[in-house]
């Protein structure tokens, strides 16, 4: 048998063929040959319906985690609050499941679907939570488990968190491949799938996301239980969006109608995909590096089509600075006695600006809580930031600049949220839409196809077209 080249431009052009073989979705069969496509049905065909991912999840220990109150959070908020307001703080304990994270949701269905169709094992790249999630689910259903992580800067200097999450994938079974930040990480994946023929545990798949219904879907079922009535804002830490379009969707299949705020950590000014800023940034995800480009344009992930669409879904998106995020796992811990990961504390210290716009007989919820070990510790990170240089201080989170100091607030009252433009984000989407697909003249499917993608409408779509010509 001839071997196939290995070089990178070779690989990526099997892009497609290769997605087909591990994922098991002709995506071709969705689309509409322009910019549209049929998202809707995506979702249905190859995923599951809620009942029958519960009961996945719930076979596997993983789901039905319970939903606390933070009365001492909540009793900070208000002291900091205008008279009457401050919003009673929720979190769902997420932490509870087997790998520590709500990602155990989107693991379970992914794993589920490998082992029912014939794979042999599984195959992630993720640096987050995902990987112990995949490698967890893998080990119950007896498979074979591979995690693709970007570790490293061109030194070999690795993150402390993302080392720490290397340790638990691979203390769950998993063989972890660490490579260093850039483009490599995608073509070592695809070559890995190509050469061991195993499923594709995208983050991005419909049974990913599907995954994560049950979430929004538990949210409304146990608040209504508790107290009767939906939460009225539901605070979602935002990465690659498939947080919270998965908790959307089941609040949706739940019928309420909670306000959906996304939070990001501001990393502004940091890029990414560069290999100097990796290590000048304290959180590997949950961060605007990941949440505003996802968000304005879903289909850059490692599917042709993403099924998580967060734009779709966000009512409101606010950014918080590294320090608050900090400050609010110390208030965590000190407060109520919990100690959680960076990921939920994200939506935490949001929740907490935000609780104080509210009205004290208002509810918010942090959708989600992760768990924490030692490369997520503040001491690490911290130390870490400073042995990149970076000035830890305390002060105003609002003159923090990411890369140079990480300020903790000197009072908890100047943590704030900073709103993101949604119109920027939802005319950027429209435009990278038109141009990723070369299409001058949209269709009326593309046009309604856009509406939903902007939670705008037909009207709204149009003239962005028109400013364009």
């Amino acid at each position: 048998m001839m071997m196939k080249p290995n070089d990178y431009a070779s690989v990526m052009a099997r892009k497609p063929e290769i997605m087909i073989k591990s994922v098991g979705i002709d995506y071709s069969k969705f689309e509409s040959g322009s910019i549209a496509f049929d998202y809707e049905k995506m979702m249905r065909e190859t995923g599951y319906s809620l009942d029958e991912m519960q009961k996945i999840q719930y076979s596997v220990n993983v789901g039905n985690t319970p939903i606390l109150e933070l009365k001492n959070i909540t009793a900070l908020a208000r002291s900091c609050a205008p008279k009457g307001k401050g919003a009673r703080i929720f979190i769902k304990d997420e932490a509870c499941n087997p790998s520590g994270s709500f990602k155990a949701r989107r693991a379970a269905t992914a794993v589920y679907h490998a082992k029912k169709l014939g794979y042999k094992g599984v195959i992630s790249a993720t640096s987050g939570n995902y990987g112990a999630a995949v490698a967890s689910q893998a080990a119950i259903a007896g498979l074979k488990c591979i995690i693709v992580q970007e570790c490293y800067d061109s030194k070999g200097v690795g993150q402390p968190e993302i080392v720490e999450k290397a340790r638990k994938c691979e203390a769950l079974g998993a063989e972890v491949v660490q490579l260093s930040v850039g483009p490599e990480l995608f073509y070592k994946f695809l070559l890995l799938l190509e050469e061991t023929g195993y499923f594709n545990a995208s983050l991005y798949t419909p049974f990913g996301i599907g995954g994560v219904e049950t979430l929004g879907y538990e949210i409304s079922m146990q608040f209504r239980e508790k107290y009767g009535k939906d939460p009225d804002v539901v605070v979602c830490t935002n990465a690659g969006g498939g947080n919270l379009t998965g908790t959307a969707r089941g609040l949706t299949k739940a019928g309420a109608h909670s306000q959906i705020v996304a939070a990001s950590v501001s990393l502004a000014g940091l890029h990414m995909a560069s290999d100097i800023a990796f290590n000048k940034k304290s959180f590997t995800t949950g961060h605007t590096g990941f949440g505003v480009p996802y968000s304005s344009w879903p289909d850059r992930s490692d599917v042709p089509r993403s099924a998580a669409r967060p734009l779709r879904y966000m009512d409101r998106y606010v950014t918080i600075a590294q320090g608050s995020v900090f400050y609010m796992t110390e208030a965590l811990a000190s407060l109520e006695g919990l100690e959680k990961g960076p990921a939920g504390n994200t939506a935490l210290a949001a929740a907490f600006a935000l609780a104080q716009e509210l009205d004290q007989d208002k509810t918010i919820i942090v959708q989600e809580t992760e768990y924490t070990g030692a490369g997520k510790h503040i001491q690490p990170q911290l130390s870490f930031a400073r042995d990149n240089g970076i000035e830890i201080i305390f002060g105003d989170p609002k003159d923090e600049i990411p890369g140079k100091n990480i300020i903790f607030p000197s009072h908890p009252s100047l943590l704030k949220a900073t709103d993101i433009d949604l119109d920027h984000m939802r005319k950027s989407l429209i435009k990278t839409a038109m141009a990723t697909y070369h299409v001058e003249n949209p269709t009326n499917e593309d046009i309604m196809f856009l509406a939903e993608e902007t939670k705008t409408n037909i009207e709204y779509v149009k003239a962005q077209i028109l400013a364009r010509s």
